[in-house]
Formats: C-alpha cells, sequence, structure tokens
C-alpha cells in the first residue's frame, strides 16, 4: 500500500477513472452491437448519431484513439447506408 498522502491520492483516482472508463467503454460497445445487430432498423440513423457523438467525446477525453474513433464512425455509417439503399 501506498505510504504517501499523495499516492493515496493517485491510488483512488485511479481507481475512480478506471471504473469510469469501464462504463464508458461498455456503453460504446453495446451500442455498436445493436446498431450491428440491425443496421436496418428504423431507428439505425438515430442511433449513429448517438454513437458518433459518444466516440467524438470519448476521443477528445483520451478513452479512444482519434483514429479509432474516426474508423468505427466511418464503417457503422457505411454499414447504415448500405443497409437503407437495400444493398
Amino acid at each position: 500500500m501506498p505510504t504517501h498522502a499523495s499516492t493515496e491520492k493517485r491510488l483512488r483516482q485511479s481507481r475512480e477513472r478506471r471504473q469510469q472508463n469501464r462504463v464508458q467503454r461498455s456503453r460504446i460497445r453495446t451500442l455498436i452491437r445493436n446498431l450491428r445487430d440491425d443496421p436496418a432498423a428504423e431507428n439505425a440513423p438515430e442511433l449513429l448519431q448517438e454513437i458518433t457523438v459518444l466516440l467524438d467525446r470519448y476521443a477528445a477525453r483520451g478513452l479512444h484513439h482519434p483514429n479509432k474513433a474516426r474508423r468505427l464512425k466511418s464503417n457503422l455509417t457505411r454499414l447504415v447506408n448500405q443497409a437503407r439503399s437495400g444493398s
């Protein structure tokens, strides 16, 4: 265990941040899974918009690499567009 007050605080902060990051990663994974399960659903564009906003926010905060966020947004947009066009 830490012997300094500052290291105790750091440990506390790390645990809290880790928990929050896990919640956020789980949320985005669930939304992506729901979109991939049925990209032709009526609510797919709204779901895609929500995912896009979250990915941008998480990339800005450092939860995801910006390139990964861009790649996910691109792939999901293509998936929804193909499903809506009937291809």
